[in-house]
């Protein structure tokens, strides 16, 4: 049986944002130091990226001087939004960070705004109105429980970090249209190992092979091999179905976290999380206000 671009590009994107969605686990598991992390995922990232640029014969190209600028500095962004994202798991949870990342839609529209003068329409800034109550929710919501609260404030000022430089990151790409998403990242990751040896302990390596299984699995699977899913995917797919399946990512994320570190989120979390996640799969899916009380009505209902 052949299957259809189309569905191979569901199928590449549904596994990339499956595999995306364990990775908060697999961090926390390491027990690793975070920059050390960082940087040996750029280093075998960029050792599977340069393995499929050389197959699809990406190299013979090349990039303008300007162009590879442009890369590199998407690449600083990409990296900070790594630390960022990754940092704020212990101090909030996988389930909170994820989905306050999830406010990255608003970051790009914001941006897009602010930069290019695209038009910011009353359902935008709607959407973006509920995202926002949304992580009020969450952060109030966590209070409310009665646990420490600065520590947990600071886990979602770092997610909202990430998600503005996932966004950056985001913008650099759509200017580099038309170069092999690959190479885009191959330049990325390779600015990270520049980014991040300084702080690599190099003169300290790991000597045990599960720390080593562990860092190589981090850069192939969860940084070369999801780089390849996602982008086949996008190359296939509409921007509706990209965006759909994109809610993957923070449901596995949520399903990881409950399962394995048995976080339970309260009342209002749950209020706000559900905000934010419908916030952005309006604003992503290109919703009208009407269309959401449709979708809303429909859930309450069973």
């Amino acid at each position: 049986m052949t299957i259809s671009n189309t569905s191979r590009g569901a199928i590449e994107m549904t596994l990339a944002m499956a595999i995306s969605g364990t990775i908060g686990w697999f961090v926390v598991r390491s027990g690793r130091p975070l920059l050390e992390l960082l940087f040996w995922r750029c280093v075998f990232g960029a050792a599977t990226l340069a393995v499929v640029c050389g197959i699809r014969r990406h190299f013979r190209r090349g990039l303008s001087l300007r162009m590879t600028a442009w890369a590199a500095f998407g690449g600083v962004a990409l990296v900070l939004n790594w630390l960022l994202i990754f940092a704020s798991f212990s101090h909030a949870s996988i389930s909170v960070a994820t989905v306050v990342y999830n406010t990255q839609p608003f970051m790009l529209v914001g941006l897009g705004a602010l930069l290019f003068g695209e038009r910011l329409t009353a359902d935008k800034l709607a959407w973006l109105a509920l995202s926002f109550t949304g992580v009020l929710l969450i952060a109030w919501g966590q209070g409310a429980s009665g646990h420490p609260g600065a520590r947990y404030v600071v886990g979602i000022l770092m997610a909202l970090g990430a998600a503005f430089f996932y966004a950056v990151a985001a913008l650099v790409a759509k200017r580099l249209r038309g170069t092999p998403p690959e190479f885009i990242a191959l330049i990325q990751v390779g600015v990270g190992i520049a980014m991040l040896a300084p702080f690599a302990r190099l003169s300290d390596p790991p000597v045990d092979a599960g720390t080593w299984g562990t860092l190589v699995t981090l850069g192939v699977v969860y940084t070369g091999l999801v780089f390849v899913l996602l982008y086949g995917a996008i190359q296939k797919l509409p921007t509706s179905t990209v965006g759909a399946l994109s809610f993957i990512y923070p449901l596995v994320a949520l399903g990881v976290d409950y399962a394995v570190f048995a976080q339970r989120l309260g009342f209002f979390q749950w209020v706000g999380a559900a905000a934010i996640l419908l916030a952005a799969a309006g604003s992503t899916l290109g919703w009208s206000r009407q269309k959401a009380g449709t979708v809303v009505r429909r859930a309450a209902q069973g």
